[in-house]
Order: C-alpha cells, then sequence, then structure tokens
C-alpha cells in the first residue's frame, strides 16, 4: 500500500524563501535559486506562490512579523533603556546567527522600506511612552532617536554583512544605547 504524498509545507517554504531573498536580495534571487533552496518544481511554485513577486510579498510579510513581535516583546521591559537595549542586542545576535545569513533582509532590501518605517515607528512609540512615564526627558526628540535607531540597526546589518563578528556587531549595540541613554537622559536639577 503506498503511502500519501507529503504535503507542501508552506511555512518551510517561506522561511526558505526568506532566506534565499536574505542571502542574494531580490534582484538576485531567480526562480531557478528559489526553485532548487526550496525543493520544489517552477509549476509548484507559481501554483503555491503565484509568482517571484508574491513569494516574496509573502516571505517578507513572515519576516517582518517574527521582526515586529521581538520589537514588541522589547518594548514591554520597564525601562526605555532596557527596551532599546534589548532591540538591539536582539538586532546584533541576529545579524550575526551563523545559522542565517549576515545581516538583516528587512534593514538591506530596499523594497522593504515601508516595513522599516513601521519598526521606526514602534521605537518612537516606547521612546513617546517613557516620556509620558518620566523615564525619557520631556526635551527629547522622539523622531530623532527613533531614526538615529534604525540607522544604527541598519548599520550593524551591514557590518554584518561586511563579515564583521558578533563581538564587534554587539559593540555597536552597546555604544548606541549608551548614546540613547545620554542623550534622553530626564533633566536633573541642579543642586541647591
Amino acid at each position: 500500500m503506498a503511502g500519501r504524498p507529503r504535503s507542501f509545507d508552506r511555512g518551510a517554504a517561506l522561511r526558505v524563501a526568506v532566506e534565499q531573498f536574505w542571502r542574494s536580495g531580490y534582484e538576485g534571487t531567480s526562480v531557478a535559486m528559489l526553485t532548487a533552496a526550496m525543493g520544489v518544481t517552477p509549476p509548484s511554485l507559481y501554483a503555491a506562490f503565484g509568482d517571484k513577486h508574491h513569494l516574496f510579498e509573502e516571505a517578507s510579510t513572515w519576516y517582518f512579523e517574527r521582526t515586529c513581535e521581538a520589537v514588541d516583546r522589547a518594548a514591554t521591559l520597564p525601562t526605555a533603556y532596557e527596551a532599546i537595549r534589548q532591540v538591539l542586542d536582539d538586532a546584533a545576535r541576529a545579524h550575526t546567527d551563523s545559522a542565517t545569513p549576515p545581516g538583516c533582509l528587512l534593514l538591506t532590501e530596499p523594497r522593504l522600506g515601508s516595513q522599516r518605517e513601521v519598526i521606526r515607528q514602534r521605537l518612537k512609540s516606547r521612546l513617546d511612552q517613557a516620556q509620558r512615564d518620566g523615564d525619557l526627558d520631556a526635551t527629547a526628540d522622539t523622531e530623532r532617536l527613533a531614526s538615529f535607531l534604525v540607522a544604527v540597526m541598519r548599520g550593524m546589518s551591514g557590518c554584518a554583512r561586511d563579515g564583521g563578528t558578533a563581538e564587534e556587531v554587539s559593540a555597536i549595540a552597546e555604544v548606541a544605547a549608551a548614546a540613547v541613554l545620554n542623550a534622553s537622559r530626564p533633566s536633573q536639577a541642579a543642586p541647591a
């Protein structure tokens, strides 16, 4: 008695597609590369995802959702410094994880600018909350701080893609977190 054919694992296929797009970028990734990496035929890829563009959209959305989950978890930490430090530390680990390509698909792929903006807005929201809580100086420019953090993460990603070690990328995270802390400390009244 023959067994039933193994069903298509859409989640596994998306993870493989993410990695391929991450390694080669959208423009550098061909359908042949995707089908070889995913272990499917072109007709199967087209039947499951439509075309390369739709596969990229679905794969990058899957990746983006995981990234948002990590940022949202960090945002629950008690202080802005702890939250920002966690976001940057998570990014440093992810950018240099030997199980994945170096860097970050979200931060390096030109087509994902709107998703980077969502991450920037989430960081700004956490910084705004810190201002309301008195954890961040009321005069701190949360727009600029959030933009700075995204720029730092993009730089960390580039460093990792250029061969930077986990220690080098983590050092960038450490300096950036300290810079945000120093730039945004609540003002202290001068001693009388």
